[in-house]
């Protein structure tokens, strides 16, 4: 298991920063590619990547299946300590986990919480159900010590599902750690970021994430601050537009110069827990066509051998320019080709996700409600 990393100035403790190194792995699709299974279950389980910003169902968070997330982070519940590997999500507000009370496939072959073998545990007696877009999580409510990096955050309110959407047996990680704001949590539990702040556990209210490009190790999440040896030059510092999800205005996005899309500008997520950048149908298309990349069941594929010479795509975001190269935004695989980190979305919002944030250090500002952009290192 990787433990966490407490970063210290020698000037004070106080500036401690709590790093939760994040594992690299290799993901649902390309597992599901090496066994020759990715046509069958993607068609059988289609992606919704839109689904979870779905407010007219907010109180029923909306998630849904991204076979293409990589990084998680371990985490643990109860006393004595139970360990399980979650997604850092910052586009969601609840924390659950498997309960051996569940027995979906989903959590048959993941950790399972046991809820009688921890002497912290207390029933909450209230019921979560978390829609997906091809199925649900259902459970109930518990309170129990979560550590996080060090961080014990006593009487957390989490989930403890009992039944699983189908597609959950394909993911890496056993649950969801949500890093949104707690209007957005389902069954109106807590969030447990909220709770550190709450309780003074953290320097300063706010998170950071580091993704890394290329090693399977080296990206992390870090609580309570900036750690400057994950970026190079000036922070940007974006206000919210709605303080609900990390949501923020965006200008526009130009290919050669010229805008693709968001043309008068547009809303935009920024998303640890997506794992493409998502647009408008349209506008995605307008980016497909300006980088040469077509159309092949439901992913823009590209030429491997002209990812050198494709064009930056580059999102101006509050009177700056952040450029994503190809060698970014296009993935390559032994199994299936080359196919662009764009995705089509449901309606007007954009999210970026981590094809996004590998490439810029995002800095999750809870005190003065802002993003933090620059370039990652």
């Amino acid at each position: 298991m990787k433990v966490a990393i407490v970063v210290c100035a020698i000037v004070a403790l106080a500036e401690c920063l709590i790093n939760i190194p994040l594992e690299k792995m290799k993901t649902a699709r390309e597992s599901l590619e090496e066994q020759g299974l990715w046509e069958e279950v993607r068609l059988k389980y289609p992606a919704n990547p839109m689904a979870k910003f779905d407010q007219s169902l907010i109180a029923d968070e909306q998630m849904t299946n991204d076979a293409d997330l990589a990084y998680y982070g371990v985490i643990s519940i109860g006393t004595p300590p139970q360990s399980f590997k979650v997604i850092f999500d910052s586009g969601s507000s609840n924390l659950w986990v498997p309960s051996i009370y569940c027995n979906s496939a989903a959590c048959n072959n993941h950790k399972k919480f046991n809820p009688t073998i921890s002497s912290t545990f207390r029933q909450n007696g209230q019921s979560l159900s978390i829609q997906y877009g091809t199925g649900s999580m259902r459970g109930y409510l518990g309170y129990d010590t979560v550590t996080v990096g060090g961080i014990a955050v006593n009487n957390q309110i989490f989930g403890l599902s009992e039944s699983e959407a189908p597609f959950m047996q394909y993911m890496r990680a056993d649950g969801i750690l949500g890093l949104a704001y707690p209007r957005l949590a389902a069954s109106g539990a807590t969030p447990v970021f909220d709770n550190m702040m709450r309780e003074g556990l953290v320097n300063q209210d706010m998170f950071s994430v580091y993704l890394s490009k290329n090693s399977a190790q080296g990206s992390v999440v870090t609580f309570g601050g900036i750690d400057s040896n994950h970026y190079y030059g000036a922070i940007t510092w974006i206000p919210l537009s709605n303080q609900l999800y990390w949501q923020i205005a965006m200008d526009s996005v130009t290919v050669n110069g010229q805008v693709v899309a968001c043309n008068g500008g547009c809303q935009a997520i920024v998303d640890t827990g997506t794992s493409m950048i998502v647009g408008p149908q349209y506008d995605i298309a307008n980016i497909a066509s300006g980088v040469g990349a077509n159309s092949q069941n439901g992913q823009y594929m590209v030429n491997c051998n002209s990812i050198s010479q494709m064009p930056d795509v580059v999102f101006q975001i509050h009177g700056q320019q952040f450029s994503i190269p190809a060698s970014a935004y296009v993935r390559q695989s032994q199994y299936s080709g080359c196919h662009t980190g764009f995705s089509n979305g449901g309606n007007s919002l954009w999210i970026l996700g981590d094809v996004f944030i590998r490439q810029y250090y995002s800095i999750f500002n809870r005190a003065q409600n802002m993003v933090g952009l620059a370039l990652a290192s």
